[in-house]
């Protein structure tokens, strides 16, 4: 893997499998990570974003459910941001109404 090189969701959960693998087989995470070629950080902050979907509890999650898990993740924050500008509008356009812009 090449310094600072973006990887697409199928290839975190892949990289994720393995490192579950060689972790299972008796290795330690640190060895696991420097053996797939990635750090420890990454792993923890994929498995925070992809909700370790590719770790023990879910052994049978797909590549093409992780892209779409993180599809959805992207959609309902901008969902938020949308309702969360709703209050704001509604005291904009309430001002508008009453003159005091």
């Amino acid at each position: 893997m090449a310094k600072g090189q973006r990887l697409k969701p199928d290839q975190i959960v892949i990289l994720q499998r393995q490192i579950d693998i060689l972790t299972t087989n008796g290795k330690t995470l640190a060895q696991a990570c420097k053996e797939v070629g990635t750090v420890e950080q990454s792993y923890y902050r994929w498995r925070k974003i992809y909700g370790g979907m590719s770790l023990k509890g879910f052994p049978s999650v797909k590549v093409d459910q992780a892209k779409k898990y993180k599809d959805l993740e992207l959609e309902n924050t901008r969902l938020k941001k949308l309702v969360g500008d709703l209050p704001l509008r509604e005291v904009m356009l309430k001002e508008v109404i009453k003159g005091n812009f």
